[in-house]
């Protein structure tokens, strides 16, 4: 087979992960078909060494215009592929010259993003997606949840949804910090205390006002048992002046001296921070599969997080699962978790046995049988009509 495999968001959160995982496992994994990486040469770097048979395919836009649709598709067409993988959710139709798989991590668009939008909007952004979906030769879901929600919000039959896990990404599981990795965290980001994690993007859904008003809540219950007097808070994550409502919850906490923005961390360190922390704290309202939980997990890192979306599907029972609306409730959690030593050896033990549930490696090899069976796959009329009729030329 050609694939094509549309990697121009590979240097973002999230998609990124996803895209740079994905291609590494296949380029461990499959040493019979051609991949074409259709991007940016300068970006495909990001993912590092791979064999001949990967070749990168330039491709300067960002994937938003008429013209970088034009140049996808001619690229396609020249390349003769036989399918193309875009991992992720889009809403304008598509006419490819060959099936395409799609990569659905969540519906968030659908859930949250809209309500800023006029019903027109939001029902003319719905319509189109369904046509995208209905379209695709398959729909790859990241989590059960994500399945349902694809199912029940657009109607498409499950039987063309397949569930494809997430995994950790590999730099994750080289062990635990040294006693190097702990000086550096000493000198470079001044931190010699005990402290609570979050790690992700900063955005309402992540549910950070609730996070702080906990801690606040925490360092009060703390004092009056007289533990960790010096307990912070650390909030990674980039994009803090799009959301100056957090800084002002800081304030109104009265926790401004306990609570620190390290804004973007690489992995390299980041792993250190899962290492260090005493709890990752992660009460999202909305989460497609939820990585950050899994990462802090495969350092033994005990983790609080939520009842809802596909959360208690990835923790398992390794997780304290919390009511994300309930500030005190994720007080509790915490402080129960921070207090209670013989509770943390039991979560310790659980989090490396649920983190080593998920891997690329078996979620690349369900990838390419599905490659397989999409590219084998006839074109049927059912297909046709849901976005495909400019194709009968072509093919």
């Amino acid at each position: 087979m050609k694939v094509a495999i549309d990697i121009r968001r590979v240097t973002e959160f999230g998609v990124g992960t996803y895209t740079r995982n994905v291609v590494r496992a296949l380029s461990r994994l499959d040493h019979t078909n051609q991949y074409f990486l259709i991007g940016s040469p300068q970006k495909a770097t990001e993912i590092g060494p791979l064999p001949p048979s990967f070749q990168t395919i330039a491709l300067l836009d960002d994937g938003t215009t008429a013209r970088g649709y034009i140049e996808f598709r001619a690229i396609l067409k020249r390349l003769q592929c036989d399918l193309v993988h875009i991992p992720h959710l889009f809403w304008m139709p598509r006419t490819l010259p060959c099936p395409y798989v799609m990569t659905v991590h969540d519906l968030l668009e659908h859930m949250y993003r809209t309500r800023t939008r006029s019903s027109l909007r939001r029902s003319l952004h719905l319509h189109l997606t369904r046509r995208v979906l209905k379209g695709a030769g398959r729909i790859l879901a990241v989590s059960k949840f994500t399945k349902s929600e694809i199912e029940n919000v657009f109607g498409i039959p499950g039987s063309r949804i397949e569930v494809v896990y997430n995994a950790i990404d590999e730099r994750f599981l080289h062990g635990h910090a040294t006693d190097a990795d702990r000086q550096v965290l000493a000198e470079r980001y001044l931190i010699k205390y005990p402290f609570l994690l979050y790690a992700g993007s900063i955005s309402p859904p992540k549910n950070l006002v609730r996070i702080i008003e906990a801690f606040s809540a925490l360092k009060a219950e703390l004092e009056k048992e007289g533990k960790f007097p010096d307990l912070k808070l650390i909030i990674i994550g980039d994009e803090l002046s799009k959301h100056p409502d957090l800084r002002r919850t800081v304030i109104r906490s009265g926790v401004q001296n306990d609570v620190r923005f390290l804004g973007f961390i690489p992995i390299e360190m980041l792993r250190v921070f899962y290492d260090a922390a005493k709890i990752f704290v992660f009460p999202s309202l909305y989460e497609g599969f939820g990585l950050p939980p899994l990462e802090a997990m495969a350092h033994g890192t005990p983790v609080v997080t939520s009842t809802t979306s596909s959360l208690p599907e990835v923790v398992g029972n390794a997780a304290v699962l919390v009511n994300p609306e309930n500030v005190f409730e994720i007080m509790r959690a915490l402080l129960h978790l921070l207090l209670d030593q013989p509770v943390r050896d039991q979560m310790k033990k659980r989090c490396y046995e649920q983190a080593k549930k998920f891997s690329w490696d078996v979620s690349a090899r369900r990838i390419l049988e599905v490659y397989a069976e999409v590219a084998a796959a006839p074109r049927t009329p059912a297909r046709l009509q849901a976005g495909e009729t400019t194709r009968r030329v072509e093919t």
